[in-house]
């Protein structure tokens, strides 16, 4: 009997039926829903699901035993590297300066305030360990401090599904309030006395409500100032940086609209800056008298436009400040009492741009690395003539900047301390393109070490996402030198459904241009092997996420590219979640995947979707993970597409799957916590590389 056989699924009858098509689904039965799943007890069917899915973490585990010493291994080197006993840059807000603190041992922070003023002692404002203290899983999701410095809000996560408690302490006492918030968001905005705006989800998790709520009365009096009735829009509330407003703002995927209070007047009427309009995606930042607007109007790569406080509803009197550019995407905007600061990405890679106001004078924040991240910061204060933004790449640690908007001086403030033996100039990186079948240039982020050698030798692991618009930006990451101290490559597909190269590059990878995500990514891995990157037999994949449906379907269409992929809580059946509307995000983004109850996109999603497109092929060895509580890609979906796979593997490479019994979509908590699941991911890797030590 072989010791490491998988744990096989059964099979019970199930049809979905849309458009005259029938799709069988025999690994349906593995769905729960909320209700079952947070039941304690559990029912019987629910006692069969988890024994299925501990039976695959058992199955994984044995598979991979022989590398338990690897693992324990990376472990150490990981968390050897971080700097245990350390602290994050004071930033000061409302007269007080805030930083958080790590102590050794400790698996979450702790939060600190100091008054600005001479001899003012430190204070502790709250202490994620105590509040984590007992729990399998714990996410301090934000924290908001009243005017008055004295009451704090905070946002905790108890299980991982993204739904949020919002609590209350005095900070002048240290007690914390009776009042409770349920099934929020986390986030939330002060008025100027005691109320507070809050975010609420439905039972999708959809955040569809804004609720008004007075300190120290029952969460049952407060007051719904806002209902989101699109399906198709979640909504956000903030108190913005100039701190004359609260704003609320409902987002689709190409459409934004901002509703506005003034924070002096807390039980007045929120009102509209602008009614919704198709496609126009827009965002909003005040000073006293008007508005900068970063909008797409008649401007596919935004513009910055302005209005006074009295011509927000009428587009035709919004005066151009920066227009648009067909080669520079305008990101974001960052505004101070008398600088802008604008965050522009051209050929993939950003440069902050500070325009003085009072005279119209700029200056460029530019960076020579071949490839790099820069991104403003944390900047709360709006009469500020100091910028913080962050700057790193794949071989330079993340440091914290400040720059002087006057004088154009830069002062580094702090640079991630990396433990060990460790030297940036040991490394290498670089910026590559590869040709897409329709002839479009992919941007490629790689780095390796110094002593590997670029010649069809070496492994190389590939790494993919794809969707929403979302740049993987090319990070430095100090566990990733476990796997460039052995030897191998690092590479980041910038493909299309991303923004690297500029809204268009989103366009032209959502909808029924998708297919071009995975020929990008297809591309990407081509190149790598004929420009010596990677031995052509040791190519290995990885993607979370919507980066798990682009290695999915890669996998199907390429099974021949690949000697591993890693595929973590991955978006895989794409047709059945997006038919049920019950499901977290699924109205929310018809605009990104199609909506399958129309024939057309029905058949383009059916074409790619990884689930669906399982057959009997030689796949390569794969590493599949996932949450139980995860509120983004229900676990089911990971879980039936490895009973699936594993239905028509012809080659003998391993199908695993491992679910975090006690998490979501983030995976464990905790900074040491964390890295337990990236060594296993590693452990996997560099088996599958040839570099785990047995070979």
């Amino acid at each position: 009997m072989n010791k490491f056989a998988p744990p096989i699924a059964p099979k019970e009858p199930f049809v979905h039926e849309m458009h005259g098509h029938r799709r069988e689904d025999p690994y349906h039965w593995m769905r729960l829903t909320e209700e079952q799943r947070l039941a304690d007890p559990p029912d019987a069917h629910t006692q069969k699901v988890l024994a299925h899915l501990k039976a695959e973490n058992a199955h994984t585990e044995a598979v991979l035993s022989a590398r338990n010493g690897l693992r324990d291994s990376l472990f150490a080197e990981m968390k050897g590297r971080i700097k245990e006993d350390d602290s994050s840059v004071p930033y000061r807000e409302n007269g007080y300066w805030y930083h958080l603190r790590y102590e050794e041992g400790k698996e979450y922070p702790m939060h600190y305030r100091r008054k600005d003023a001479e001899g003012a002692e430190e204070e502790l404002i709250i202490d994620e360990n105590a509040l984590a203290d007992g729990l399998d899983y714990f996410e301090l999701s934000d924290y908001e401090v009243a005017p008055n410095n004295r009451w704090m809000a905070f946002g905790t996560d108890t299980v991982g599904r993204r739904v949020h408690e919002i609590r209350f302490k005095d900070l002048e006492t240290g007690e914390f309030l009776p009042d409770r918030l349920q099934r929020t968001d986390g986030s939330c905005a002060w008025a100027d006395d005691s109320t507070v705006y809050y975010v609420v989800k439905d039972d999708t998790l959809r955040d569809f409500k804004v609720m008004r709520h007075i300190l120290g009365t029952p969460s049952t009096d407060d007051v719904e100032v806002f209902h989101e009735k699109d399906e198709g829009f979640r909504c956000d509330v903030y108190r913005c940086r100039s701190d004359r407003f609260v704003i609320i703002s409902s987002e689709s995927t190409l459409s934004s609209e901002h509703w506005l209070l003034p924070t002096t007047d807390p039980h007045g009427t929120f009102k509209v800056f602008l009614p919704r309009e198709k496609e126009h995606e827009h965002s909003i930042f005040n000073y006293p008298g008007g508005f900068y607007v970063l909008t797409n109007w008649q401007a596919p790569n935004f513009r910055l436009m302005q209005c006074s406080e009295e011509a927000t509803l009428d587009k035709s009197r919004w005066k151009e400040v920066v227009p648009h550019r067909k080669d520079v995407h305008l990101e974001d905007v960052d505004l101070f009492k008398d600088h802008i600061v604008l965050s522009e990405r051209e050929r993939g890679l950003i440069a902050l741009r500070v325009r003085r106001i009072s005279d119209g004078r700029e200056h460029l924040i530019a960076f020579n690395d071949p490839v790099y991240v820069a991104a403003t910061g944390t900047n709360p204060e709006w009469d500020s003539d100091k910028l913080r933004y962050g700057y790193g790449s794949l071989t330079t640690p993340n440091s914290v900047m400040e720059h002087d908007l006057n004088s154009g001086e830069d002062r580094m403030l702090k640079q991630q301390e990396v433990l060990g033996p460790f030297d940036p100039s040991w490394y290498r990186s670089a910026r590559c393109w590869a040709t897409a079948p329709d002839g479009k240039q992919v941007p490629i982020s790689i780095v390796h070490h110094k002593d590997t050698p670029i010649d069809g030798t070496a492994p190389a692991l590939l790494y993919g996402y794809g969707s929403y618009g979302i740049t993987v930006e090319p990070r430095f990451s100090s566990a990733r030198l476990s796997l460039l101290d052995r030897g191998m490559v690092f590479a980041i597909a910038h493909v299309r459904g991303g923004e690297m190269l500029g809204r268009p590059w989103y366009e032209e990878g959502r909808m029924e241009h998708k297919m071009n995500t995975f020929t990008d990514f297809i591309a990407a891995a081509e190149f790598l092997k004929a420009n010596g990157y990677t031995d052509p037999g040791c190519l290995i994949a990885m993607g979370g996420s919507a980066g798990g449906l682009l290695v999915g379907a890669v996998m199907n269409l390429r099974p021949d590219l690949w000697k591993a992929v890693v595929a973590a809580v991955p978006f895989v059946d794409v047709v059945t979640t997006m038919l049920d509307e019950s499901i977290p995000l699924t109205t929310g983004e018809f605009n990104e995947w199609g909506d399958p109850k129309e024939k057309e996109a029905y058949l383009r999603m059916l074409s790619y979707s990884p689930y669906d497109n399982v057959r009997d092929a030689h796949y390569p060895a794969m590493l599949v993970t996932t949450g139980l509580h995860d509120s983004q890609v229900q676990y089911w979906e990971p879980a039936k597409w490895v009973a699936r796979l594993r239905e028509h593997q012809l080659s003998d490479a391993p199908i695993l799957l491992y679910t975090n019994l006690d998490a979501g979509h983030g995976g464990a908590s905790g900074r040491f916590e964390r890295l337990k699941e990236v060594a296993l991911e590693y452990a996997f890797i560099l088996w599958q590389a040839g570099k785990d030590g047995t070979s």
